[in-house]
């Protein structure tokens, strides 16, 4: 018997039984919502970037 010959197709059902078992154990995890935090939590950064801008001179020196 040449099993060199079925690799493929044995390589093929071996992946095809271990995703059919992995289904099948997975677990469904229960439904959660998300918790809306409250106003007073809720933090909004500003950046403010100061700084001059270049000249056409400065920019073409670059």
């Amino acid at each position: 018997m040449n099993i060199a010959k079925y690799m493929e197709a044995i390589v093929i059902a071996v992946i095809a039984v271990a995703a059919a078992a992995s289904m099948a154990t997975a677990s469904v995890p229960s439904l959660r919502t998300a918790q809306a935090p409250a106003v007073s939590e809720v933090v909004t950064h500003v950046v403010y970037v100061s700084a001059k801008r270049l000249s056409a001179e400065e920019k073409a020196a670059l």
